[in-house]
Formats: C-alpha cells, structure tokens, sequence
C-alpha cells in the first residue's frame, strides 16, 4: 500500500492538490486489533460492545445486562466443560441470574448457544486492505481465530449434528450466523468491483463464502489439521488465482 503523507498531528492527510485535508482511515492493522480485542472481551466474558442486532423475542422482558451475563457464561461454559458438560443450571449459576430468568430467554441450550454464538460472529467485520487478496487473507485469518477458539469448536461441531435432526434449529443457525456472515464477503466483492478487480469468484461471492467457509472449518473442526501460513497461501492462490500478493 502506498506510504502516508502530510499527515498531521490529529491523523488528517493534505490532498497535496487542492489543500483540502481529508481524515486518515486507520489501516488494516488497527482494524484487525480492534476485531481481536472484541473477541477477547467476548470470550473472557466481558461486557460486549453493541452489535448490529439484539437477540430479541417478542413478548418477554429484557435486561440487557441479564442477557449479556447469560452469554458470556455460556461461552466460558463452553470452552471449559465442552457441549455435553455445560447445563442451563450452571449456565444461570455462572451468570448469577436465576433459572427462571434464562428460560424466559431460551427454551432449551442449544437456543441459548446459537444466540452466544451469533454473537461472537458478529465481531467478523468486512475489512478493506486495499485488494481483493489482501481483503480476503485478512477475513480468512478473522475465521481462523474465531475457530480457534475452544467454545466456538464445541459449539460449531454440535450445533451441526443437532442441526441435521432439528429444521428449526438449522434455520436459526442459517438466519444469525451463516447469513449474517456472508457480508463478509459479499462487501468485498463491492469492493473489488469498485477497484476494477472482478473476476469469476468474486462476482458470486455467496459461492466464494461457501468454499472460504467450508473448507476453513473442515480443515481445522473435521480434520483437526492446522491452517498455517503455507497452506493460507495455496488457499488463496486456489480461489482467487491471479490477483495482486
């Protein structure tokens, strides 16, 4: 990416042309730190930043701070015990609400960990760094995070073989995590468009999200393989051949 100039000391650059001064958009990196600390506080259990929708059912009153509480101890839950050892009891224990304050919330744990999830999710934001390549490594390697995470792994893995018995459940995890998702890459195929970039798989981008998605949870859930940096590169290389490194 090209250098900075006539940056001032409030992060505003000079067009240089017109003496207009413009703001400086942080770079990828800062973008990236930001996404990681989110999902640091997240899995810690901190109190979330708002995300770009609640988790809301018609009819039952909210607490914000209930419900924020609720999730992130069914995450830690989650990373400590797994799927089979985490229960609504402990779930509310851990939260310090009562039972009948989560079961006014979920009906069961696998509602519960689809909200927990989807909120976790969310911190994937689209990232502009400055190619369609760049824009994708820097998604993919948001993903591989996000996987790495051991409540995400125990979540992801059993919501999937309930989900094949369960429709509804399959469409709640479709509507908040898979669908919400897809912006990923569906605005860095705007981008690429912008920039003059398009080539087969970016002009369908919900094509390219399966095979980024599918191949990345496969590779480190199904397979239990590592995606280290050689093999990010041949990914790369495999579905958008010929773009900029």
């Amino acid at each position: 990416m090209a250098s900075v100039s006539g940056k001032g000391s409030h992060g505003l650059e000079d067009s240089g042309k017109t003496g207009k001064v413009r703001e400086r958009r942080p770079g990828p990196e800062h973008a990236a730190e930001r996404r990681a600390s989110e999902r640091r506080r997240l899995s810690e259990g901190r109190p979330a930043a708002s995300g770009p929708e609640e988790f809301t059912r018609p009819g039952r009153p909210r607490s914000p701070d209930a419900d924020e509480a609720i999730l992130a101890a069914a995450r830690r839950l989650l990373a400590e015990r797994g799927w089979d050892g985490m229960t609504l009891g402990d779930v509310a224990a851990h939260a310090g609400v009562a039972k009948t304050t989560l079961y006014r919330r979920w009906s069961g744990k696998a509602d519960l960990v689809v909200d927990a999830m989807a909120q976790l999710f969310d911190t994937l934001q689209p990232c502009d760094a400055g190619s369609v390549r760049a824009d994708a490594e820097a998604t993919i390697r948001d993903l591989i995070a996000l996987l790495a995470l051991p409540e995400t792994q125990a979540a992801v893995l059993a919501l999937a073989a309930h989900a094949v018995r369960d429709p509804r459940l399959r469409d709640d995890v479709r509507d908040k995590i898979v669908d919400r998702s897809r912006r990923l890459v569906r605005e860095g195929a705007v981008r690429a468009a912008e920039r003059g970039e398009q080539n087969a798989k970016t002009t369908d981008p919900d094509l390219l999200f399966d095979i980024i998605v599918g191949t990345i949870v496969h590779r480190m859930l199904i397979a239990g393989e590592p995606v280290d940096e050689g093999y990010l590169k041949r990914f790369l290389d495999a579905i958008l051949p010929g773009t900029v490194r």
